[in-house]
């Protein structure tokens, strides 16, 4: 029988967790994360075993494609919503929403257009429908993305983290299923046109607000503060998304789509996992700072408490995924992606530093400083390009150690020094370049 000592330390360990609205937030993501990855790796066994890396290739640019456009539907503007005060958060809200409807609705029409061009530039006219078709996920955005923002304003994450678990374990789920029935490109692409709408209801049902006449938000009112807020967040998305698909873009292009089915395996096999976990630390933490975004001793208390339990844990279970990949890849994906493996590592690898910066990301947001990261992503773009240039003249694992050599030099360095400069007021003149907004009475004060 367990003592009344030990009863009484679980249960108050229970309470501290039930108050705790950060850890409930953090345990609700990564709980639905865990759900995801599960069936990701299910359906990456059959489709790994049933597609060639040709179709692996050809989906590749598909989604790369979708994931440039897409971007712009993660530009920043709910965002504003999350931090408004009161008084203002509802004209906010039905300014972003106006806003959501014509950037998504412009977005699905750029995409249509642009597929065929794409199409004959890779010289494969298989690209032409997908990735038109893609373009029809656009559409779900703008019904469900204000009601995403107040969940988040609420640190009410739990309905979030079930809709996006849901949604990706259904279209895991059908991918696998599509494979078997021999659909092959359409097994990849289909799947997430047909999931889109579950996110749509979901996230839309769990809130309460709904569009409606506003005195004062008729003409767009608030649209330049929330455009100045979120130009430095979608640069940032913008950056981001380049850095995470452009490695695609050179290694079809230069190497061909044999080489890109392999470096695309390794990619989603390697980081599938780790990417996933990061994006939902962040949806968690960004709420949590901006609780306290204007006392500095709990700002800096929370910022380095929340980055010590999410790195530590990312870091040993790319360590471990990295160190047991020999075994794993052959076993369970099959004996054909063996001479991905060494890919498949660097990449793992390369994911080191990104729970750091993703944190150090949700940080300057919360202060109202994208800016700064913006600056810094910058820097990582150009030697990323600048390296992959130079990996793709000469194989996919070239391709694979450019990304681990920049990601984790310039990442690293980013999520070391920016809150050292932010939160401890410490001088590094080397990496303040034009940063003169940098000052420390300023940066703790809302705007």
């Amino acid at each position: 029988m367990p003592s009344v000592g030990f009863v009484r330390s679980i249960n108050a360990y229970w309470q501290q967790f039930r108050s705790n609205q950060f850890a409930r937030n953090l345990s609700s993501m990564g709980l639905a994360q865990l759900t995801v990855r599960v069936s990701r790796l299910l359906a990456t066994v059959f489709l790994s075993r049933l597609l060639l890396p040709n179709d692996y290739g050809t989906a590749a640019i598909v989604l790369t494609v979708y994931e440039f456009i897409a971007l712009f539907t993660r530009n920043g503007i709910s965002a504003k919503v999350v931090r408004a005060s009161e008084a203002d958060v509802q004209i906010y809200a039905m300014t972003a929403w106006r806003m959501t409807w014509i950037i998504c609705l412009a977005l699905v029409a750029v995409q249509c257009l642009l597929a065929y061009p794409i199409a004959v530039f890779y010289n494969d006219q298989r690209l032409f429908v997908p990735i038109a078709a893609m373009s029809l996920v656009y559409l779900i955005t703008p019904i469900s993305n204000i009601q995403a923002a107040f969940q988040q304003r609420e640190g009410k994450l739990g309905r979030m983290a079930f809709a996006s678990a849901t949604q990706v374990v259904v279209d895991n789920c059908l991918t696998a299923l599509f494979a078997i029935f021999g659909l092959g490109l359409w097994a990849i692409i289909l799947p997430k046109i047909l999931v889109a709408p579950i996110w749509g209801i979901a996230v839309r049902s769990g809130h309460t607000w709904r569009p409606k006449k506003i005195e004062g938000s008729g003409n767009f009112q608030g649209w330049r503060e929330i455009a100045r807020f979120s130009r430095n967040i979608l640069g940032n998305e913008m950056l981001s998304t380049i850095q995470g698909n452009i490695d695609n873009l050179f290694v079809g292009f230069f190497l061909g789509m044999h080489a890109l089915g392999l470096y695309y395996f390794a990619f989603n096999a390697g980081l599938g996992l780790t990417i996933g976990l990061i994006t939902a630390a962040g949806v968690a933490v960004y709420p949590y700072l901006c609780e306290v975004r204007t006392d500095h001793e709990k700002l800096v208390a929370r910022f380095y408490q929340t980055r010590k339990k999410i790195g530590v844990g990312i870091v040993i279970l790319i360590l471990t995924q990295t160190a047991l990949a020999p075994l794993y890849v052959p076993i369970v994906f099959g004996s054909k992606w063996t001479e991905a493996v060494p890919v498949l590592c660097l990449i793992c690898l390369s994911a080191l530093a990104r729970p750091f910066a993703s944190h150090c990301s949700q940080l300057l947001k919360a202060l109202g400083k994208p800016e700064i990261e913006l600056r810094w992503q910058l820097l990582n773009t150009f030697a990323l390009v600048l390296a992959l240039m130079i990996g793709s003249q000469i194989s996919v694992l070239a391709v694979a150690f450019a990304v681990f050599f920049v990601q984790t030099l310039v990442l690293g360095l980013f999520a070391y020094l920016v809150p050292k400069k932010l939160l401890n007021g410490d001088d590094f003149k080397f990496i303040n370049f034009k940063m003169s907004a940098w000052r420390k009475p300023q940066l703790l004060q809302e705007k």
